[in-house]
């Protein structure tokens, strides 16, 4: 089973091959929101890296949100041509769930949303989803152990993340058609709340 994993819903662009069950090629890095001028650069990196040619892929697992809007759509639209381009499922992943799969306890992660609201998913050793994702009020979730890459006023830990743990817990997934895939904002854009309270 060959899969890629990616991720651009953060400031970190997350791009990782696994092969067989080990990780042939993985990237993490802070390109500074600009991804989209080192998605492909990355990804021909790592099919070199690896030794695979695309159309060798099984499937993509990608994450979806919430996140970053503009670094969600890049990564989104990557693994969407590709996915169509190589007739392969594409496998959607929670922002959340990744920036908890390092941890060995029980965690919430946290996105910033702004105005005191958090993106907030809380997930266990195993990564199952004990609370879900969701845009609410930090303080709703501030007692737990708090998981994020955002700076907030308390003390939390930095995620480190297990790309195999995520690969290995949704490797027998169906996947959706790579035209269902959608984003997971958990939040409305200012233009999509505009035009539905007008």
């Amino acid at each position: 089973m060959r899969i890629l994993f990616l991720s651009s819903s953060t400031t970190n662009l997350v791009v990782a091959i696994i092969i067989d069950g080990k990780i042939a090629y993985q990237n993490i890095n802070n390109y500074n929101q600009d991804m989209s001028s080192h998605i492909m650069v990355v990804l021909d990196e790592a099919f070199k890296t690896a030794n695979i040619r695309p159309e060798e892929l099984d499937k993509i697992m990608v994450t979806n949100g919430p996140g970053s809007f503009t670094g969600i759509r890049i990564g989104l639209s990557v693994a969407k041509t590709m996915a169509y381009a190589l007739n392969i499922p594409v496998i959607p992943i929670s922002t959340l769930e990744m920036l908890a799969s390092g941890s060995n306890e029980k965690v919430v992660s946290l996105i910033d949303a702004r105005r005191g609201y958090v993106y907030a998913g809380g997930y266990d050793e195993k990564l199952n989803n004990f609370m879900s994702d969701a845009y609410v009020l930090l303080d709703k979730v501030k007692d737990y152990h708090l998981v994020s890459e955002d700076n907030f006023a308390f003390a939390l830990i930095k995620p480190k993340y297990d790309i195999l743990k995520i690969v290995n817990k949704h490797i027998n997934e169906d996947g959706v058609n790579p035209h269902l895939l959608n984003p997971n904002y958990l939040k409305e854009t200012e233009a999509e709340s505009k035009l539905h309270h007008d």
